[in-house]
């Protein structure tokens, strides 16, 4: 095989890779009735003129099981960080302590498992699409290698390898999700 006409196939899982990790990032995000300072990621709040990380205007601590706290550093956001908490979608009722807002974590019903868990199968199919994007901008590589010259044979081989990169990380969003899932449906 010619240097010229070989496809990157590391630059290629490398993006897939992302996508697992964007993913992963997504789940941690997810309720599933224990508290968890990753919840609280998505989460922007308007300081000092500009949308900020939560992490980056205060401390999130779980201090226990079904408890995120987290210690805003400067007074003046405290209501700023309630307000970005209230109307972040995590439907949690924060709690004012001074400079330290309590977010009790509620039981959640069956009605709200089930909502989520169609959330994480959206996040679980946007993984897939964007594996499959990776895995079409591959294939376009090797049309392009076609037609510099690579043989038939060589098609065939880099074919096989992406689809096989594509199937194993295909499997491994089916996996995550399975578990998140089970994760999200335990009472």
């Amino acid at each position: 095989m010619s240097d010229e006409l070989e496809i990157d196939i590391d630059d290629l899982e490398r993006r897939m890779d992302g996508a697992m990790a964007s993913l992963r990032s997504e789940f941690g995000s997810l309720r599933t009735g224990r508290a968890s300072a990753s919840m609280l990621e998505p989460v922007m709040v308007e300081a000092y003129g500009q949308p900020t990380p939560i992490n980056q205007v205060g401390t999130i601590n779980v201090p226990e099981p079904r408890m995120v706290t987290v210690n805003v550093w400067d007074k003046s956001l405290v209501g700023k960080v309630e307000k970005a908490i209230r109307e972040s979608g995590l439907g949690i009722n924060p709690q004012l302590n001074g400079t330290i807002i309590m977010l009790p974590i509620p039981e959640l019903n069956e009605e709200r498992r089930r909502e989520l868990t169609k959330v994480a199968a959206q996040y679980a199919e946007s993984a897939r699409v964007a594996i499959r994007n990776v895995r079409r901008d591959g294939m376009d590589q090797i049309k392009k290698a076609k037609a510099a010259g690579m043989s038939e044979d060589e098609q065939k081989l880099w074919s096989d390898e992406i689809q096989s990169l594509t199937d194993r990380f295909i499997g491994a969003v089916d996996k995550a999700l399975e578990t998140k899932q089970e994760e999200i449906m335990k009472v």
